[in-house]
């Protein structure tokens, strides 16, 4: 599937629904991040809403901002050569090799406004989804669906946080899209673009979600998934029923996978300490709000072991998107946005 097919809006006036597109980008040589993401909700009883994020992550400075936009004063289009998308002040328009974003939200301590380009990596930037099959994205389970059709991007522009000016030229991300008719029970999902430390070019990237999903009305166990690429290599351990080959620990603020599969073994270890997380409040459309604990600048350690091939090992110090949505907040990671 391509990245304008993976990309295409799933909205469902009148349902339950929420859907989401994220960007993603890290300085390869610093703790720095910024995320932004595009939201639509609409509920069964006729209410919709559109919601514009920005977080920015700088060691352990931390700050997210989030502005509510009517629906129908927000704009989610697909075209032939992308999408467009405006939440109030952000835009985000998207091709088939990259795309832009621009915006500024304000809250009463900060203001944050940014102008990012982003173009995807030949090879490890093709599409990416952690799903087995391309049919799962139409059906039933699991009830959210998350596709990567940019796994891999470079970086322009800038991003301004009240008298500081970053350049992000260099920086590297991803972009993603993710819909459903609610957020998962529980999850954890992170993702990692490995760079090169003498130029700081990727090499290779990892992502992985280990979460339950609604059956019969109840929460699932934990069903995990992880895709690995290093060049032009690519390991998926995607049997998301197989439960005797995933063994998922989800100890905030840490999360272990270690998986199985047709390709070998593989472990990944991510952690993220909690004051340099942010805690985002993310509505359902008919249930209780979750929790999302937010880190765009975790620690990563990928094991594997293919069948076929010699053991390597991925590391970056700070360059992972961890998440872990709850039901609660957590204490150590504040204030709620």
């Amino acid at each position: 599937m391509t990245a304008i097919a993976q990309n295409a809006p799933r909205l469902r006036a009148g349902a339950d629904h929420v859907e989401s597109w994220f960007v993603r980008a890290n300085d390869p040589r610093s703790p720095r991040a910024v995320w932004i993401k595009a939201t639509v909700l609409t509920s069964s009883d006729g209410t919709a809403l559109a919601q514009a994020w920005c977080s920015v992550f700088d060691g352990r400075r931390t700050h997210a901002w989030c502005a509510d936009i009517p629906l129908d004063a927000a704009r989610f289009e697909t075209h032939s050569i992308g999408q467009d998308i405006a939440v109030g002040p952000l835009t985000l328009s998207l091709t088939g090799r990259g795309g832009t974003t621009g915006g500024t939200l304000s809250d009463a301590a900060q203001t944050v406004a940014w102008d990012l380009s982003f173009s995807t990596v030949a090879g490890l930037g093709e599409p990416m989804s952690l799903l087995p099959t391309d049919r799962l994205l139409d059906a039933p389970v699991p009830s959210n669906k998350l596709v990567t059709p940019f796994p891999v991007l470079t970086c322009t522009g800038w991003l301004e946080l009240q008298s500081e000016r970053w350049d992000l030229t260099g920086w590297h991300g991803m972009q993603g899209h993710n819909w459903g008719r609610e957020h998962s029970p529980e999850y954890a999902w992170g993702q990692c673009v490995f760079t090169d430390a003498r130029d700081g070019e990727p090499f290779a990237v990892v992502e992985a979600a280990s979460g339950r999903t609604r059956l019969a009305g109840r929460a699932s166990p934990l069903l995990s998934m992880l895709v690995i690429r290093r060049g032009d290599e690519e390991f998926r351990f995607d049997r998301i029923v197989d439960l005797w080959r995933q063994r998922p620990r989800l100890e905030f603020p840490a999360w272990t996978l270690r998986m199985r599969g047709r390709h070998g073994t593989a472990e990944l270890r991510m952690h993220a300490e909690p004051e340099q997380m942010v805690c985002l409040a993310y509505r359902n459309p008919a249930r209780a709000t979750s929790y999302c604990l937010n880190s765009k600048t975790a620690a990563v350690r990928v094991h594997v072991a293919p069948i076929n091939g010699n053991a390597f090992e991925l590391r970056s110090p700070h360059g992972g998107a961890l998440e872990f949505l709850v039901p609660h907040p957590v204490a150590s990671v504040s204030p709620i946005v």
